[in-house]
């Protein structure tokens, strides 16, 4: 079974999160942050994993420490449901479009967190989110899953289509990469033998 279930709590936050790698997109988000909740499905959905993510924040501050924490449990958990990456596919792609916004996901479960993120948003907030918060995310997730991460926004005036095509691509591509090869069963998919 490729599940991990995860709990964080902090003096700012408290984040639980169950992840099925091998579900069928389904989720289920009660962050207090409402525009996360619809990235996060995205992830789930275009993705086909199962997540469910619970938080409690200190949003009467802002949403920094919640979204950021979020993403640093969600990491946890890919990396524990992930195990010892016997037979993965390892690299992940993807391109997806939404209307003019166009974005591309590479990853790499490389066991070295990175990430490479080149946004350009084209207004600071998408309602009452502010969109610097989408970096801080993905930070706290490529740190704590050891993955390698680029996030190119290729084109986009919609600042909702360019966040979108972002969590839709990384669902897709993380999708790829998690995928069991046949070909490569009981083998760790590197030249070192290890990740």
């Amino acid at each position: 079974m490729r599940t991990a279930q995860i709990t964080r709590n902090t003096l700012e936050t408290q984040i639980s999160v169950q992840l099925d790698l091998d579900g069928t997109g389904k989720g289920s988000f009660n962050t207090g942050v409402p525009f996360l909740d619809h990235m996060l499905d995205q992830i789930a959905r275009h993705g086909i994993i199962d997540i469910s993510v619970e938080a409690a924040g200190d949003l009467h501050i802002d949403a920094h420490h919640t979204v950021e924490d979020i993403g640093i449990t969600l990491g946890r958990a890919l990396a524990q449901a992930i195990g010892d990456k016997k037979s993965l596919r390892r690299y992940g792609h993807a391109y997806v479009p939404l209307d003019e916004a166009l974005s591309r996901v590479v990853l790499d479960l490389s066991g070295r967190p990175g990430l490479e993120y080149r946004v350009e948003f084209t207004r600071a907030a998408i309602g009452q989110f502010d969109v610097d918060l989408i970096h801080e995310f993905f930070q706290g997730l490529v740190n704590h899953a050891g993955i390698t991460l680029h996030i190119d926004n290729l084109h986009g005036v919609n600042a909702h289509h360019q966040a979108e095509t972002i969590f839709k691509a990384f669902g897709r591509a993380l999708r790829m990469a998690v995928e069991l090869d046949p070909r490569m069963s009981g083998v760790v998919p590197s030249t070192k033998g290890t990740l």
